[in-house]
């Protein structure tokens, strides 16, 4: 996927004149790259457009003006994109309770080596994912994932963990399936 350039981003103050009409049309491609695995997965597949905007909302947020930062949250968020045949997503991990949520974040801590997309082809092809972002002791409830493809569309997307309450397999609508399509195809 191509990744957003310096040129596409504009500073703070230009960014919050077109804000609203964007972050609606932000939505819009949001809503069918937003996938539920189970209770407490979602998977938001980022493409082009969701990661350009990520950006804008960092830098309105931050007040960020510097050249050097702005091309930092540049390459920072580009590496959420999947290279050319792989998918990228945000894994969020969702537990309201706080107690709960710190419990299973410790029993779940091998829960990234669970995780799959499963092909047309019957294929499942494992998350790839950054260790860094397991703990020597619990996972962090947002993981920033890839599913290498090979340029092929999912057709589900599954966790096999031995814990029951993880344990399932989302069926990708037609409308998931065409928009994952479309970026592996941008």
């Amino acid at each position: 996927m191509r990744a957003v350039h310096r040129e596409e981003i504009v500073d703070y103050q230009t960014y919050e004149e077109t804000r609203e009409g964007f972050r609606r049309q932000v939505m819009k491609t949001k809503e069918p790259r937003r996938i539920h695995v189970g209770d407490h997965l979602t998977f938001l597949f980022e493409n082009r457009e969701t990661i350009r905007y990520q950006i804008q909302e960092m830098m309105r947020a931050e007040r960020i003006v510097r050249e050097a930062d702005i091309r930092h949250e540049i390459g920072t968020y580009n590496e959420l994109l999947g290279s050319e045949g792989e998918l990228g997503a945000t894994l969020m991990i969702e537990i309201d309770d706080p107690v709960e949520r710190a419990r299973k974040l410790v029993a779940w801590r091998d829960l990234p080596k669970h995780l799959y997309v499963l092909l047309e082809s019957g294929e499942q092809v494992p998350m790839s994912y950054d260790p860094r972002q397991v703990g020597e002791e619990r996972l962090s409830s947002v993981q920033y994932v890839k599913f290498p493809t090979r340029g092929s569309t999912p057709n589900a997307i599954g966790c096999d963990h031995p814990d029951p309450e993880l344990r399932c397999e989302a069926r990708l609508t037609d409308a998931q399936r065409q928009a994952l399509a479309s970026d592996l195809a941008s």
